[in-house]
C-alpha cells in the first residue's frame, strides 16, 4: 500500500475522525498516529482541520489543538458559526472541507501519497482530481459502524481504503483514558445536518 520512497501527507478532518472513532468506541492516540504513518514512507506533514468556537470561555477541543500544534501537526482552524434555528435551538456549524481541499491541491506537486482521514463523500471529486495529477490517495474511515461512516462513492474512488477499526489496536485508546492527545470535537462539519449544542 505504501512505498518507502513516497512523500506522504496526512489530511485529517478532525470532526469526522472524532465521530468515526467515537462510533467505534475508542479515542485516537495522536502521537501514535504520527509515528505509525511516519514509518511506511517519508511523512512530510500531518494537517489537522477543525473549526473552533471562538467566544467560549473554555472549549473541550482546545487542549487537543494545543497538543497537536506542539507535537508535529499543522493545525488549520477557523471560527465556527453559531446561530439559532427556527425552533430556537442553538446550532454550531464549522465546515473545513474547502480549506482541506485547497491545501491538498496546493500540496499536490510535492506529494506522492495523500492519506485522507474522513468518510465525507464531498471529498470524492478532490480525490479524483489528485489521482488525475498522478497522486495516490488512501482514505481512512470505517464500514464497521451503523451506519458506515464512509460514503460509498469516496471508498470506491480511493486507491486504498483503510478501515479505522483495523487500526484500533495500534492507534486506539480506551474512551475513558483522556489526556492532552484526545478531546471532544464539538463542532458539526456537515452542511446538511446541524448539531445541537
Amino acid at each position: 500500500m505504501f512505498d518507502k520512497r513516497e512523500r506522504i501527507i496526512l489530511l485529517i478532518d478532525g470532526a469526522n475522525l472524532y465521530a468515526t472513532s467515537k462510533a467505534l468506541g475508542f479515542d485516537i492516540d495522536y502521537k501514535q498516529l504520527l509515528a505509525s504513518f511516519g514509518q511506511p514512507g517519508y511523512l512530510v506533514r500531518a494537517y489537522y482541520y477543525t473549526a473552533l468556537i471562538e467566544d467560549q470561555e473554555y472549549s473541550s477541543i482546545r487542549p487537543l489543538i494545543d497538543w497537536l500544534d506542539y507535537n508535529g501537526y499543522a493545525v488549520v482552524t477557523k471560527p465556527a458559526k453559531e446561530f439559532v434555528d427556527i425552533n430556537g435551538h442553538r446550532k454550531i456549524k464549522g465546515n473545513m472541507d474547502i480549506e482541506l481541499a485547497i491545501d491538498a491541491m496546493e500540496l499536490a506537486p510535492t506529494v506522492d501519497h495523500f492519506v485522507l482521514f474522513s468518510g465525507d463523500g464531498d471529498f470524492r471529486r478532490m480525490v479524483e482530481a489528485l489521482q488525475r495529477m498522478g497522486k495516490k490517495v488512501s482514505v481512512v474511515s470505517t464500514t464497521r459502524s451503523q451506519p458506515p461512516m464512509i460514503a460509498d462513492d469516496l471508498r470506491r474512488q480511493a486507491d486504498n481504503f483503510i478501515d479505522l477499526a483495523a487500526l484500533q489496536g495500534e492507534l486506539g485508546r480506551d474512551n475513558g483514558a483522556r489526556n492532552g492527545t484526545s478531546a471532544i470535537e464539538d463542532v458539526d462539519d456537515d452542511d446538511d445536518e446541524d448539531f445541537d449544542g
